[in-house]
């Protein structure tokens, strides 16, 4: 073990410029949990000028710290750096996120670049890393235990991977890049979101609704009046390609309008038009990777992550392609029957699929997801659903609290509770769609745990679920349901984070393992005694029968042509953006290469593209082409980490399934684990072998050819 009293001295603390505001200092709340009654968007910017200046005073002193480089001196010295500053970008990146305006836009547009300047100046610093690498050369000699080498080796080939061996012009060219990128990546953002909110679809006669419940009517009658449209109905764009409203829409005109607002929300010119922002990002990512030689962002980017190489993961993904292709083709005949049945004389359109595969699916399945929605109230599904499957396998308890400030009035805090009682951190759940916030769901921390701080974890969860109108019950479809358990798994992955180092803390992990956990965490949705205690009927208190729950079960295969389609579609057009090289990435210089550019990529893969378009086109693929999603020539990772869960579920069910037992194995061997140790290894700790592939084969209705 190594020795940490031999710290050597760093800069005394009066060396180091004085802050002043509100985040000069930790909170004073509970967990130092944000106090936003203390916080005023005009703070940002000065405390991101201070908080910057603190850092690089004190990785300044580190520099010239007289005495030789040692682990503390240098490497725990350097995860000392920069609290102030992460206690600012922790709370404003929240916002951006989750509750944005013009004046915090503004200022992400401002700092963004100034802040990967910034890194820069930290990672590409010649002296630093002399520090660094001596001490990384030594690391042999020194007795460290297995987080402590970890955090050394993460710190020396993360600045390897930043630029630490090239050349000065070469780390010049680095720095001109990530600033670009900086920029880009930020204004795609911005500019996707105004896009989204923008393709609103206004829709004039409520009989163009046929189909819609009444509540849903009404949710569009709002919102067209918010927007001074009075009398109108406003259908609000979600971020996927397809729309949940399609299926349930009487009306095919308006399906198709609707479906092409979406698909083409970012590509039809002025303002909002994000193409030439795809294009410019792929150039400078293809030429930071060739000043690295790597013959393509995707090799360079996944230096840190679980699959390690393009190879591998196009290798995995293509593997399920012709059993894919069939089932597509399958499902789309069955559908084209469907239609001739009921009297259409077309082919199924991407704007049709859902609506038949519904009437299908009830057909077979006789599920109505309408009938299933009133037994999923949310305040139920959560407390009584999320947090009790939580309880069942890791002992937790949850108590909710309104003494905390909050940002928005539709988030709750949660104090969660360990299973001897003691306090293991904050939750905050921030669950509805609204204009202010970007599309998806995704799960971050205003704190991170830290022994070596001696923080405990603040974490949200962040859900863009259609809010009820005022009065009704917020009643959720399984779809909703199913991400509450997967964020929740997430929050639980930095719950019980058990670092020294905030930098390996938590869910600080490879972007091809993140997800996997948050996946497991869904399997408890459906467990029957989690379900039992959740699902009941907001009106009468019933559970929800156990037909109904079968028929759920039985119909989780069904449709997986388009529901498994569209994520291999996305993820294989991610990996084509990052597959070029510079001279082919710049030749994608118009609005238009972009499009064919795409085109051609989809048609490659051999799936029914034209049917089943992906997830996500590049013009609002928010995960690979803005800054803070951070998917680029990662969004497999949703396949990836779906074979490690499938795989884990089956072993939770070989094993006697949602026990204490089950649950505390599994939070000792992966969820207190964080980025300590190799992802193949932490498996194998937890499952006694690898990870096989043919459980998600299974799960997905693809083991055979589909003929």
């Amino acid at each position: 073990m190594y020795d940490q009293t031999e710290t050597a001295a760093v800069a005394a603390p009066a060396a180091l410029p004085q802050a002043t505001g509100y985040f000069a200092d930790v909170s004073a709340l509970p967990f130092r949990a944000p106090d936003f009654t203390r916080i005023a968007e005009s703070d940002y910017g000065p405390a991101f000028d201070q908080a910057m200046a603190i850092e690089r005073a004190e990785v300044q002193a580190i520099i010239d710290n007289p005495a030789a480089p040692t682990f503390d001196n240098t490497i725990v010295a350097l995860e000392t750096t920069g609290q102030m500053l992460g206690r600012v970008a922790n709370v404003f990146f929240a916002l951006t996120g989750s509750h944005t305006n013009p004046t915090l836009e503004a200022i992400n547009s401002e700092y963004s670049p100034k802040l990967s300047a910034h890194d820069d100046w930290i990672t590409l610093n010649p002296a630093l890393f002399a520090r660094v690498k001596a001490v990384y050369d030594a690391r042999a000699t020194l007795g460290l235990d297995r987080e402590q080498m970890k955090l050394l080796e993460d710190r020396y080939e993360g600045m390897v991977h930043a630029g630490a061996l090239l050349t000065e012009a070469q780390r010049q060219q680095v720095m001109e890049i990530n600033t670009e990128l900086s920029t880009l990546t930020t204004q795609f953002g911005q500019t996707l979101r105004k896009a989204t909110n923008d393709g609103a679809i206004v829709v004039d006669n409520v009989a163009d609704l046929q189909g819609l419940s009444a509540d849903e009517i009404e949710s569009a009658r709002k919102a067209a009046e918010e927007r001074g449209l009075a009398g109108k109905y406003v259908i609000a764009l979600q971020n996927t390609t397809q729309q949940p409203i399609l299926p349930n829409l009487a009306n095919r005109a308006l399906r198709e309008r609707i479906f092409n607002a979406s698909a083409h929300r970012a590509d039809q010119g002025g303002p909002n038009d994000t193409r030439m922002l795809v294009a410019r990002i792929a150039q400078l990512r293809a030429q930071k990777a060739a000043l690295f030689g790597a013959p393509d962002w995707a090799t360079y980017a996944m230096w840190d992550r679980m699959a390690e190489k393009p190879a591998t993961a196009l290798g995995f993904m293509q593997q399920m392609v012709p059993a894919l292709a069939a089932t597509q083709r399958r499902e789309a005949e069955v559908l084209n029957q469907k239609i001739r049945a009921t009297g259409g004389n077309h082919t199924v359109q991407p704007w049709d699929w859902y609506r038949y595969a519904e009437m299908v699916r009830k057909e077979r399945y006789d599920l109505d997801e309408n009938a299933v929605r009133p037994y999923f109230e949310i305040t139920n599904v959560l407390e009584r659903g999320v947090f009790y499957a939580a309880n069942r396998l890791y002992g937790l308890d949850f108590r909710k609290r309104t003494d905390l400030p909050v940002y928005h009035p539709d988030v709750t805090v949660y104090t969660v509770l360990d299973r001897d009682g003691s306090e293991l951190g904050l939750f905050y759940f921030d669950p509805y769609q609204r204009p202010s916030k970007r599309g998806g769901a995704w799960m971050s921390n205003f704190v991170d745990q830290s022994h070596l701080y001696g923080t405990k974890p603040v974490i949200y969860n962040v859900l863009n679920i259609p809010k009820a109108p005022d009065g009704e019950p917020q009643l959720v479809s399984f779809d909703n349901v199913g991400t509450m358990f997967h964020e929740f798994g997430h929050a639980l992955h930095g719950l019980f984070a058990n670092q020294q180092y905030a930098s390996l803390s938590g869910t600080a992990t490879a972007r091809d393992f993140v997800e996997y956990p948050s996946q497991v965490n869904e399997v408890w949705a459906t467990e029957p005694s989690v379900l039992a205690n959740y699902a009941r009927h907001y009106q009468t208190g019933a559970p929800i029968p156990a037909a109904l729950v079968t028929k759920i079960e039985e119909a989780a295969k069904f449709n997986q042509g388009y529901d498994f389609g569209e994520v291999v579609a996305a993820a294989l057009l991610d990996m084509k953006w990052h597959a070029l090289s510079p001279q082919q990435a710049a030749a994608i210089n118009t609005p238009e290469a972009v499009d064919a550019f795409e085109r051609r990529s989809l048609e490659d893969l051999g799936l029914a593209v034209d049917l089943v378009p992906p997830r996500y086109r590049s013009s609002y693929f928010n995960h690979i082409f803005s800054d803070p999603s951070g998917y680029s020539a990662g969004y497999y990772s949703y396949l990836w980490t779906e074979m490690l869960d499938r795989d884990s579920r089956k072993w939770f069910a070989d094993n006697g399934g949602l026990t204490r037992a089950n649950g505390d194995h599994y939070r000792a061997t992966v969820l207190s684990q964080g980025g300590t140790m190799d992802y193949f290894e932490m498996f194998r700790n937890f499952a006694g072998r690898e990870p096989q592939v043919q459980p998600m084969l299974e799960a997905r209705g693809l083991t055979g050819t589909g003929n």
